[in-house]
């Protein structure tokens, strides 16, 4: 990991943090006091960025690729709760509020690039800054309420349907989430995604 104001292209990183949706309402004093509290880390495709029971934990912005959210029980079984692309957050900000370990993992799916800074860090910015905190605890609301969306959409559906409905709420994932995360996200198994792709239940490359 490297501080933002040393990268080599910490004038590009800028403009990508700029993008971010959790980030949008930012001044430039707010910026101002935000970057030197960051880091840039680059991850390779399956690192982990969060272990599920971790007590310290980072604020994630997302620059490039792909992160997933993976819960896992006792006898070692996973479930994907979410994927997280660029000008995207990932946070423990709930589980740090609540004093508790981290409820999941957090991975890189793909090749990645995240903005992090520890959550203390993050929180202690944020209560200098109502204005940011209301928005940030609002992001991380409707984060939360996609998750539990997902999770009920997996009892309620059928396979084509759920597959129909992530085709709907994230299309620009679709050719870039490798299919065996999807089917697995989908709790399908690869052969069916296949096999409704070969039917032409679902159309995708």
């Amino acid at each position: 990991m490297t501080a933002l104001h040393k990268h080599p292209e910490a004038r590009f990183i800028r403009l990508q943090l700029r993008q971010n949706l959790a980030l949008k309402s930012m001044t430039a004093a707010h910026w101002a006091e935000l970057e030197p509290l960051l880091e840039i880390t680059d991850y390779a495709k399956g690192s982990p960025l969060e272990n599920q029971g971790d007590e310290s934990m980072q604020q994630y912005f997302i620059l490039d690729g792909i992160l997933k959210r993976v819960v896992s029980s006792p006898s070692g079984k996973e479930m994907i709760l979410r994927f997280a692309a660029e000008t995207e957050i990932d946070t423990s900000y709930a589980a740090w509020r609540l004093k508790t370990p981290m409820p999941y993992a957090i991975r890189a799916v793909t090749r990645a690039r995240t903005a992090r800074l520890a959550m203390e860090d993050w929180v202690a910015f944020l209560n200098r800054h109502p204005a940011i905190k209301n928005q940030f605890e609002l992001a991380v609301m409707k984060l939360m309420s996609e998750v539990m969306a997902h999770t009920i959409t997996l009892h309620l559906l059928d396979a084509p349907g759920r597959v129909a409905r992530f085709m709907r709420k994230h299309a620009e994932l679709i050719e870039r989430v490798p299919k065996k995360e999807l089917a697995s996200y989908l709790n399908l198994s690869p052969e069916t995604l296949s096999r409704l792709k070969r039917r032409g239940k679902i159309k995708f490359d």
